[in-house]
């Protein structure tokens, strides 16, 4: 198997390859320059592992939530490889992809996923890990007020994502001894979906490239504006 994954959901933009060892990334804080750095980390990858296009079995991707215009960059790339090379898609949650970096690099099992989605709400998650290392969602993920996000069992929590940084007061004292610990300057990455992505197409849950699509959580994102009645004449 030879899977590419990538992520745009934030700030970051980053690029993974994966065959079953330590995934090969390229990660960068780029605000608003997704579109430009994307399919160049794609082919440095490709080129560094001597992988051609066509080697790529199955292609992976944050659908989301997260920024609007990143998440469609996501998914148009994702789509458009998939069906150039006729291949399977697998969406991974972005707040999935964030708790298992933390989990990955921090060694715990129990994470408060949180991302600023503006307009005073955070994207929320609480994710857990299970015997033989499987993720699990504690609940359905949640665009919200901070004091509206669902508060998880049991303690030993910790916090990752940008909305601990804006929102962390809140999330904190709502928390209190739950609470373990909180890493703000976390962002989902392409290594963490590659990684989450791969027993799904293992199991065949690969997607047909057409449902490559965002998930937003906000239910009028792809709404038009209403227009205001005109005046009478």
């Amino acid at each position: 198997m030879k899977l590419l994954a990538i992520d745009t959901s934030t700030i970051a933009c980053s690029a993974a390859l994966f065959d079953g060892g330590d995934p090969r990334e390229r990660f960068e804080i780029a605000p608003r320059e997704h579109a430009d750095l994307l399919l160049p980390m794609v082919d440095a990858l490709l080129a560094e592992a001597g992988w051609s296009r066509e080697q790529i079995d199955v292609i992976a991707f944050g659908r989301g939530p997260g920024a609007f215009t990143g998440l469609r960059i996501a998914a148009g790339v994702a789509q458009g490889i998939a069906f150039g090379l006729d291949i399977p898609v697998v969406p991974v949650s972005t707040l999935a992809a964030l708790a298992h970096g933390a989990m990955r690099e921090g060694g715990g099992t129990r994470v408060l996923a949180a991302m600023d989605a503006r307009m005073r709400e955070i994207y929320w998650g609480a994710y857990e890990l299970e015997g033989g290392g499987r993720l699990v969602a504690r609940g359905a993920e949640q665009v919200c007020a901070p004091m509206d996000a669902r508060l998880p069992v049991g303690e030993g929590w910790f916090g990752a994502g940008d909305a601990w940084d804006v929102y962390g007061d809140i999330l904190r004292l709502r928390l209190g001894p739950r609470l373990a610990g909180w890493d703000a300057g976390r962002y989902p990455r392409a290594r963490d979906i590659a990684l989450l992505a791969a027993p799904v197409y293992m199991e065949g849950g690969g997607l047909p490239p057409e449902q490559a699509l965002p998930v937003y959580l906000r239910d009028n994102v792809a709404q038009p504006k209403k227009r205001k009645p005109s005046a009478p004449e």
